[in-house]
């Protein structure tokens, strides 16, 4: 990878960082107006008619295996985590699903190993662990240690994560000749129409704004995060993916609790000194996923070069 291609790919990663970071709060703005299932359709509704341009010019040339890997990754990678999220959000706090949702690395390098085929190096395993440790202080901190556990709900985090890991496996390995932009808008195209349908005819949404009318604030944010937080995020990540590794897109899920305690620290929330020690954490279990070379290099290769 080139100079130019690591500025991209870590200034990718922070940008990412504060688009899911904040996504939480949309969400829970956007349940103050709608339940869950209204929200996860309408944020797939909404990043469907942002890509359809994309999408109505980009469908020449695919062949069917990957029409079904697209389908795939729509359904799993969007269609799945737009419901489970909100979902959770009923009855578990963000900083849980926070801690929960830096599973996806863990999930990715396993699925990466286990179906793939994928040989994640030792120190990559070891960012990934680290950088989970580094999540879970910082948000068990940041939390006050009062953290309440719902397997109920929380269990469709886990479930949401696990969609992620197979998610980016797809797109690296099944999809790796399709551009990233036609990857995002096909897999929206896919799943954009039904969830227009299921929004329409299985829900009462219709009938909210006939009695209530239309609660434009909500489907401000909403829209916010369908279009920004989901279609133009996608673009960037699967672009992501295809520069670097599964593992190493994934791990921005490891940043987006820093993004969280600024949310705490806008809304007036202390911001406690234990909280830097936890975050180096993060950032140093980054670092090493994305190490190109061992920490170590104990020998050398039957050819003569150093391992």
């Amino acid at each position: 990878m080139s100079r130019k291609d690591g500025l991209f790919a870590w200034g990718t990663l922070g940008a990412l960082m504060l688009i899911w970071g904040s996504s939480f709060i949309l969400i829970k703005r956007g349940l103050e107006h709608f339940d869950a299932v209204q929200v996860g359709l309408l944020r797939i509704i909404f990043a469907w008619m942002f890509l359809l341009p994309w999408a109505l010019r980009r469908m020449r040339g695919l062949t069917r295996r990957q029409w079904m890997f697209l389908f795939l990754v729509g359904f799993v990678g969007s269609g799945l985590p737009s419901w489970l999220f909100p979902k959770a959000q009923t009855g578990i706090d963000s900083s849980l699903a926070g801690i929960l949702n830096s599973l996806t690395p863990l999930f990715t390098t396993l699925i990466g190993v286990a179906v793939f085929k994928a040989r994640p190096r030792v120190h990559q395993v070891l960012g990934v662990l680290i950088g989970l440790g580094g999540a879970v202080g910082l948000m068990s901190v940041s939390g006050g240690h009062t953290l309440e556990f719902n397997f109920r709900y929380a269990v469709y985090i886990l479930v949401a994560t696990f969609c992620y890991a197979i998610n980016a496996n797809l797109v690296k390995y099944a999809l790796p000749d399709v551009r990233p932009v036609t990857i995002t808008a096909i897999a929206f195209f896919l799943i954009g129409f039904p969830a227009l349908g299921v929004l329409a005819g299985a829900t009462d949404f219709p009938l909210v704004l006939k009695e209530e009318g239309i609660p434009w604030e909500g489907l401000g944010y909403v829209a916010i995060l369908g279009v920004v937080g989901t279609g133009l995020a996608l673009m960037f990540y699967n672009r992501l993916i295809h520069l670097t590794t599964p593992v190493f897109a994934s791990s921005v899920t490891y940043l987006i609790p820093l993004v969280a305690v600024g949310w705490g620290i806008v809304d007036g929330e202390v911001f406690r000194a234990s909280y830097i020690g936890w975050m180096l954490l993060i950032l140093t279990g980054v670092a090493l996923v994305n190490r190109k070379r061992p920490l170590w290099r104990p020998g050398t290769t039957d050819k003569g070069h150093r391992t």
